[in-house]
């Protein structure tokens, strides 16, 4: 069966931003600029039909309007929380991790190995970042939370100038290292 899914571009502080709804909450929200190899949601530009995954996109900035108005606060510094609801999709251990990462508190990171140990699998923290690679929703999901043991940034997909500024927004970074 085929799904449509409601979807736009949009602008914000961090450049432009794809997002897809599905009718029970956001499916994506991707940087507009992926890094090499990095997966997308994202219907090919050559062929705005149907995708081989069964979704078929249609353009609309209404039906992401809602999810617009709360980021903006969001980078505005007026939101520390979003309220509107997600739709995730990955394997059991993807979803476990996202879920993970939505518990992160705002201002606050935790090492991969946090996570891994917060999903149960103590030694999987290398299975931890190649789920938060896999992320389909950044920002609400914040995987930007998720720093190296050593307290480093590292591995963001929309790279580390956009994870260090939503650190900062955050205040997160206040007593790490700021460079």
């Amino acid at each position: 069966m085929l799904e449509t899914l409601q979807s736009a571009t949009v602008e914000s502080s961090v450049g432009p931003l794809f997002l897809a709804v599905s009718v029970r909450g956001l499916v994506a929200l991707e940087f507009d600029q992926r890094l090499p190899g990095q997966q997308t949601i994202r219907p090919n530009p050559r062929d705005l039909r149907v995708e081989p995954n069964g979704i078929r996109f249609s353009e609309s900035e209404e039906a992401v309007q809602p999810f617009v108005r709360e980021l903006h606060e969001y980078f505005q510094g007026k939101r520390r929380d979003f309220s509107f609801p997600l739709d995730l999709r990955g394997t059991e251990f993807q979803v476990a991790c996202w879920r993970a990462l939505l518990a992160i508190p705002y201002g606050e990171t935790r090492t991969y190995a946090d996570i891994a140990r917060s999903v149960g699998r103590p030694q999987g923290f290398r299975a931890v970042g190649m789920a938060n690679n896999r992320n389909p929703i950044a920002i609400v999901v914040p995987c930007h939370r998720v720093i190296a043991s050593d307290g480093t940034l590292c591995g963001y997909g929309g790279g580390l100038d956009i994870k260090r500024k939503l650190l900062e927004l955050e205040g997160a970074l206040s007593g790490m290292f700021a460079a």
